[in-house]
């Protein structure tokens, strides 16, 4: 099976970063994409208190680059799975079937569990576990080294005892 390169998707990535930096003065990042979304929704259905929220005064409501980046993201990775189909595993992964069987349903629970639980997290921390391993580490911030080294220390935490738990 071949691979994009893990070095070059680095140097990409970390390209982008500098980009963002020097071209949007704005460190990347895309969790409070989905805050401004949210208020650009609650403004269309015409809830004015929305607009009152200070929550909405810090996180103005608009399509902005951390909305895009979200879009450039869904994007990329419909090109890569057309570029790399043999990476694609299908629906359900091997290994998950393996360990927790070929439900597709329970998968799916699983994922947007996981997924509303990161963007829970990523609103708490300040942004997600990529903008700080990304942005915040060339800036060297303590926070997001805190951040990153506890997000993949649970992260393994979590797939041990889950997997342990379906027995494998």
């Amino acid at each position: 099976m071949a691979l994009w390169s893990p070095y070059l998707v680095g140097a990409g990535i970390g390209i982008l970063a500098c980009l963002s930096f020097s071209v949007a003065r704005h460190p990347l990042g895309c969790t409070t994409a989905f805050v401004k979304v949210r208020g650009l929704i609650d403004c269309t259905l015409g809830r004015k208190n929305a607009e009152r929220l200070e929550y909405y005064r810090l996180f103005i409501p608009a399509i902005d680059g951390q909305v895009m980046v979200i879009v450039g993201i869904a994007i990329g990775s419909c090109i890569a799975a057309i570029l790399l189909p043999q990476a694609v595993a299908g629906p359900v992964p091997p290994v998950w079937v393996t360990g927790f069987g070929p439900s597709l349903p329970l998968r799916m629970a699983v994922a947007f569990l996981g997924g509303l639980l990161l963007i829970i997290g990523a609103r708490w921390a300040g942004g997600c576990m990529c903008g700080h391993g990304i942005s915040g580490t060339a800036q060297l911030s303590v926070a997001s080294y805190l951040t990153l080294f506890a997000t993949m220390f649970s992260g393994i935490a979590t797939s041990l005892m889950l997997f342990r738990l379906a027995g494998m």
